[in-house]
């Protein structure tokens, strides 16, 4: 499942962050792994580009029936459309047809509301959006004792930051 949530105030406008979030379904019906990154523009074909990057050609994506994801089934996907309120076809709630990301979306701004205190600038964003990922896609893991020592693999691999570079000079 993939879907586009608006985090923050303004609705993917004005200060709130457009974010691209992938969700596995796995065969008992909960949910897998995640995959997020902040999108540029809310609801523009950005989406289907970065699904092609992070989703396995011949997966089946379910969406809610927007019309840009109708190329996914020209670029090699089985796509399971599911309007959500829009057209013929609709729904009485709109949250069951992206269980899976609405769900992520939540999560994602409790964390930020309770770590943060809601203080979350744009430029981390794509930052906070990795260290949920991870803890989230770790949460089943069978050897959590392995967690420090790849952060540790992570942290040496990866170059030196300066702080101004973090913190936007």
């Amino acid at each position: 499942m993939i879907g586009g949530v608006a985090h923050g105030a303004g609705g993917g406008y004005g200060d709130k962050a457009a974010v691209m979030i992938a969700v596995e379904r796995n065969e008992i019906r909960r949910l897998g792994r995640v995959r997020m990154a902040v999108a540029q523009r809310p609801g523009t074909s950005e989406l289907v580009e970065w699904a092609t990057q992070v989703i396995e050609p011949g997966s089946t994506i379910r969406t809610d029936g927007a019309r840009m994801f109708s190329r996914l089934t020209e670029l090699g996907y089985t796509h399971l459309a599911t309007p959500s309120s829009k057209g013929v076809h609709k729904v009485e709630n709109p949250d069951t047809v992206m269980a899976g990301p609405h769900m992520v979306s939540s999560l994602l701004k409790r964390c930020t509301a309770g770590t943060l205190h809601y203080r979350l600038s744009y430029q981390h964003m794509p930052y906070c959006c990795d260290e949920f990922t991870f803890r989230f896609n770790r949460r089943n893991s069978r050897a959590r004792g392995m967690l420090f020592y790849r952060l540790l693999q992570q942290a040496v691999d990866t170059d030196p930051h300066p702080l101004k570079d973090l913190i936007g000079g």
